[in-house]
């Protein structure tokens, strides 16, 4: 492991370091990035130490966040996600400001924090994950109408895939569910583990989701299907009978 292993926009922010400080910190977030999905309390720990050298740049402050946010402390990720963006000027992690908002038990806070941002200036991907912590905090209101609203965004194409779309599709079937709408909840679900699938790191931002036929065998128990959401019109005949998306083709 090398300062060089660092992403090398991260590199840059870093250049304003002597140069032993600077690799010392570029370890420690190498370290952070790696460890965190395996031991988030040994990469926190390496972002505090980060933070304690170079507590002034924005990537670090970032860092020192999402480790945060990984171990349950969502006071601190709160706190160093607001001076990641005053010290930024990005808005880039703001689902993760309202998640944090609602794991504190303050839903009312991460929707007026979401509505704080016109969405049209965040990346796409930022946009739906900021699309499904809106829909999180307003389950979180018991307001399940409006979360389902929240997702019904552009991204959400039951056609056209990308790498952010089986979070969506996962969130929109979630909500399906609590409105009583199994069938088509089992659908979206079907859709999200396809994409899941599909999306290798090598792959590219997109493909395409192609429903075939097939016949429904429905168990004793679910004889009496809810109706379909009426959002979903344009979906093909195939889906409005509840079954499973066929082949998942990647476009060149």
């Amino acid at each position: 492991m090398t300062p060089r292993d660092l992403d090398k926009v991260a590199r840059n922010e870093l250049k304003t370091l002597n140069k032993e400080n600077g690799d010392e910190v570029a370890r420690h977030l190498v370290m952070a990035a790696r460890l965190i999905d395996e031991d988030p309390e040994l990469a926190h720990r390496h972002a505090v130490s980060a933070s304690r050298r170079a507590g002034r740049i924005a990537v670090v402050r970032e860092t020192f966040a999402i480790t945060a946010y990984s171990i349950g402390d969502y006071a601190l990720a709160l706190r160093e996600l607001r001076t990641f963006r005053r010290i930024s000027g990005s808005n880039e992690q703001l689902a993760l400001m309202i998640d944090s908002e609602r794991a504190l038990g303050r839903p009312d806070r991460a929707l007026e924090t979401g509505r704080s941002v016109e969405r049209s200036s965040l990346s796409v991907p930022t946009q739906v994950a900021v699309a499904i912590a809106m829909s999180g905090a307003r389950l979180d209101l018991g307001q399940t109408d409006a979360a389902l609203a929240e997702l019904e965004i552009p991204q959400l194409d039951p056609v056209t895939a990308y790498s952010y779309s089986s979070e969506l599709y996962d969130a929109y079937a979630e909500v399906l569910e609590e409105l009583g709408q199994s069938t088509e909840a089992a659908t979206w679900r079907a859709r999200a583990r396809r994409a899941e699938e599909a999306f290798a790191p090598e792959d590219d931002d997109v493909i395409e989701i192609v429903d075939e036929e097939y016949e429904v065998v429905d168990d004793a128990d679910d004889a009496d299907d809810t109706e379909d959401a009426d959002d979903t019109e344009d979906a093909d005949e195939t889906d409005e009978e509840g079954g499973t998306d066929g082949p998942v083709r990647q476009e060149d």
